[in-house]
């Protein structure tokens, strides 16, 4: 069974500040072409930019935050790139995981690594047992990733694990067998750069989240526009079905319906 409410069968308990921000990172090679720059000078501040979004995040108390690095469809990319993009992951493993693991947050890589060859998957699997222990904030990099690739593998886990059930499978089932299953759904997603799509990312975990496109690059993103998002979030009314007037009779409405209220 799962270990968090589904959106879509259950009421999630809403905080003001979200348990789970999931983002799209968008925008490094803008961010370089406006200042005349290589594209890798982008991922490289962009890498910078993820050491202040996990600090921001831990200090406004979120306790998840995914981020979408290098989905399935990005080997349609130059060469040069995806060679470039997989350096920068590997440096970011053997640098940053020590330093996770000291400030207490838990490492977890999502997608399927078999294509990104053996030392990746090794530092991952390094990592992720040096932080599992930890508990101050969950740190998950989705890589070579994709919502439909996670929907396949999940059925095929399904299939393989209770055989005798197929056809009958319940939604919590399948939840379980999810790459993200040991996460609640996010309560926010982002997506920096100005696009207006999903992207293929998350496709059953976001079914009810709340959604914030902005048009800054991720390399501007810093703890001020993650402020911005929450802020947002807080003003929106997270029914999960149900009527304002409902919420409004429970005491659930965000500030701004009390206000008007």
């Amino acid at each position: 069974m799962p270990l968090f409410p589904s959106s879509t069968r259950d009421i999630p308990q809403v905080k003001a500040v979200p348990r789970h921000i999931a983002i799209i990172m968008d925008g490094n090679g803008r961010w370089a072409k406006h200042r005349m720059l290589p594209r890798a000078a982008g991922h490289k501040r962009g890498v910078e930019i993820v050491r202040e979004a996990v600090k921001a995040c831990v200090s406004r108390g979120v306790e998840y935050l995914t981020l979408f690095a290098f989905s399935s469809e990005n080997w349609r990319r130059p060469e040069e790139e995806v060679s470039m993009l997989k350096g920068l992951f590997i440096m970011a493993l053997e640098r940053e995981a020590a330093k996770l693991h000291r400030n207490g947050i838990r490492l977890r890589v999502v997608g399927d690594l078999a294509p990104f060859g053996n030392k990746i998957t090794d530092l991952v699997e390094r990592a992720e047992q040096l932080t599992q222990a930890n508990n101050k904030m969950t740190l998950t990099i989705a890589a070579n990733y994709g919502g439909r690739w996670d929907l396949l593998q999940a059925m095929r886990r399904l299939v393989e694990s209770m055989p005798e059930q197929r056809g009958t499978f319940t939604e919590e089932q399948l939840a379980s067998c999810l790459a993200m299953a040991y996460a609640p759904e996010p309560d926010l997603f982002i997506r920096t750069g100005g696009e207006q799509r999903i992207s293929n990312f998350l496709l059953w975990q976001l079914a009810y989240s709340e959604f914030y496109f902005t048009e800054t690059l991720w390399p501007d993103f810093d703890s001020a526009a993650l402020d911005r998002a929450i802020a947002s979030y807080q003003r929106r009314e997270r029914r999960f079905g149900r009527t304002s007037e409902q919420l409004e009779s429970a005491g659930r409405a965000p500030p701004s319906k009390r206000e008007l209220a």
